[in-house]
């Protein structure tokens, strides 16, 4: 079940804004401290707009691929001045490249939480509205690529549910019979995929789409809310990208373990501004919901 959001009802030019600069920043930004805040707000994020799904997802997917990435990193990259032990093949296994691999696991799982957030907030009807009239084709290939994922999933199970009625189910039987009822179903998967694309495109080109001169109708309409949320991201990822420059997310694991020594009321500033980025749909979903519920105890 869903949970209701109100950061997904902002104009999507703010929308697509705060993606790229949290998408962008956690995967530059290497430092523990902005990886522990991008871990934090991507999975709360995801908590809020999936509930149980995203808790589930994360720990039966999310969960083990860190570990697994932060296992093998040590096992391929031996850099580093800090020898703990010689693994069996003679090459030796360094506090450096333990800690880097838990980094790159870090940033690998927040990129995809943040990337789960994007898909929910991010619908088909927002890309046509962004980039239809600039590269309306594109538009368009993204728009069904964002779909066509949770589609294939319903038809999918629309078609195993039809198959079990007709006593073709993948789930009894013999080995060799589940494996043909399998291809059935992928063959009729295909097909299914293949004539909904072409019957899209052809409503598509007789609507008129990526015509000259073409109007275009929108529900999206650009509010003072929004302008405030623009002003926000836009400076709030200006001085964090001024920041990065000057040295305050700089972190190095090799050869050795160490930190960027500038300013430090600097580096906690520009911390405090990467918290409040990431975590600010957050806090306008909590806003919104404490708002409704004083407004509801006054009626």
């Amino acid at each position: 079940m869903k949970h209701r959001d109100t950061f997904s009802g902002y104009h999507p030019i703010v929308n697509i804004l705060y993606f790229a600069l949290v998408l962008g920043f956690s995967m530059v930004f290497i430092h523990p401290v902005c990886l522990g805040i991008s871990l934090v707000c991507a999975f709360s994020y995801a908590l809020c707009l999936k509930g149980k799904k995203a808790l589930k997802f994360g720990l039966l997917f999310m969960l083990p691929l860190m570990i697994i990435t932060a296992l093998l990193s040590p096992l391929f990259s031996h850099q580093g001045a800090t020898i703990l032990n010689y693994l069996p093949s003679g090459n030796p296994l360094t506090l450096e490249s333990i800690l880097y691999g838990i980094a790159a696991a870090v940033m690998l799982v927040c990129v995809i939480n943040w990337f789960s957030c994007f898909n929910e907030i991010m619908t088909s009807d927002k890309i046509v509205y962004l980039f239809g009239r600039i590269i309306p084709g594109l538009s368009l290939i993204l728009a069904m690529c964002l779909r066509f994922v949770p589609r294939f999933k319903e038809q999918l199970k629309l078609i195993s549910n039809a198959q079990k009625c007709l006593g073709r189910d993948v789930s009894s039987g013999s080995l060799f019979a589940r494996i043909r009822q399998g291809i059935h179903i992928l063959s009729i998967m295909i097909t299914w995929a293949l004539e909904n694309a072409i019957e899209t495109a052809d409503s598509m080109k007789c609507r008129g789409y990526g015509l000259l001169g073409r109007t275009a109708f929108s529900i999206y309409r650009f509010s003072h809310r929004d302008l405030y949320a623009l002003i926000f991201l836009l400076t709030c990822g200006t001085a964090i990208i001024a920041g990065g420059f000057y040295g305050a997310f700089d972190f190095r694991y090799f050869p050795t373990i160490k930190a960027q020594t500038i300013n430090y009321p600097l580096c906690i500033m520009n911390y405090a501004l990467y918290f409040a980025l990431c975590v600010m749909p957050l806090i306008i979903t909590g806003k919104e919901a404490r708002d409704w519920k004083a407004t509801q105890s006054k009626i």
